[in-house]
């Protein structure tokens, strides 16, 4: 009997090491404390009565007033906007994304072991997109979810990571209600300063249905066919047209791309043009 209570006080004085151990072997609990602090601070915003900050300051107070409706919701993202790291490695990633001197950041990174790491909440404003413009959009960090794809830019996707994508894709896609045509990359909305996801397999996410995809049967555009208008018409900002074309051939010809429209391209872009009008 004496023995099974000392096993037993053994036991007992075990559990709160191990607990201890847990959680001081997670590297990441300080910037984890940020992260909840920072939440905090936000649902602190949302809670005030009347909202802080927010009066109109060219009226006098007696002419305006806050009455609470019973009809609004939280932020409800419409794009996915997927990008490559251009780093070495997920940790090297997490490591840029959890620096406050970065102010960059991202909803997903997809590893090339396919591990999914979730690192801000759907529904707040991740800073992956950056200066960039997709038909009238131009806050695109406002209105979308970033996912960063481990690669460094120039190396084959993993198949794993594909898959895993196209997982996490198939949850996003259902849960906001976002249309195919509003998952694109980093360089369809910022043509002027990024290429990511480079080499990446659209087809493939658009065989899935994540995406559009131009049809293997193409026919020549009519004579007054005008690139221009088709470019913005699919999303392009067309301000520096050598640029949106590369961007165009970029994410569907994805051969000789140069700023130049050949025929083939054109028959390309007047195929997916009609997908959108």
């Amino acid at each position: 009997m004496k023995i099974n209570k000392i096993l037993n006080y053994s036991v007992l004085l075990s559990v709160p090491m191990f607990v201890l151990s847990a959680c001081s072997s997670n590297k990441y609990a300080a910037t984890n404390k940020v992260y909840k602090e920072q939440a905090k601070s936000f649902g602190q915003i949302l809670e005030a009565f009347p909202p802080a900050n927010q009066q109109i300051e060219l009226l006098p107070a007696d002419q305006q007033s806050f009455i609470g409706s019973v009809n609004f919701g939280i932020r409800k993202p419409g794009f996915i906007i997927l990008h490559h790291t251009a780093q070495k490695s997920t940790d090297q990633t997490i490591r840029t994304f959890i620096l406050k001197s970065t102010q960059t950041s991202a909803h997903y990174i997809v590893g090339r072991d396919g591990k999914v790491v979730q690192m801000v909440n759907d529904y707040l404003r991740a800073n992956h997109a950056g200066v960039g413009k997709w038909g009238n959009e131009t806050d695109l960090n406002s209105c979308s979810l970033g996912i960063e794809l481990d690669n460094n830019g120039d190396e084959p996707y993993s198949d794993a990571q594909i898959s895993s994508l196209i997982s996490l894709l198939k949850t996003l896609k259902k849960k906001y209600n976002i249309p195919a045509a509003n998952i694109i990359g980093h360089s369809d909305i910022a043509p002027k300063r990024k290429i990511d996801p480079n080499k990446f397999p659209w087809k493939t996410l658009a065989d899935a249905g994540f995406g559009l995809w131009y049809d293997s049967v193409l026919q020549l555009p009519p004579p007054n066919f005008d690139p221009a208008t088709a470019l913005r018409i699919i999303g392009y900002d067309v301000s520096n047209m050598s640029a949106a074309i590369i961007a165009f051939k970029r994410h569907f010809v994805q051969t000789d791309i140069t700023g130049v429209l050949r025929q083939g391209d054109l028959m390309i872009l007047f195929n997916l043009y009609k997908k959108y009008i």
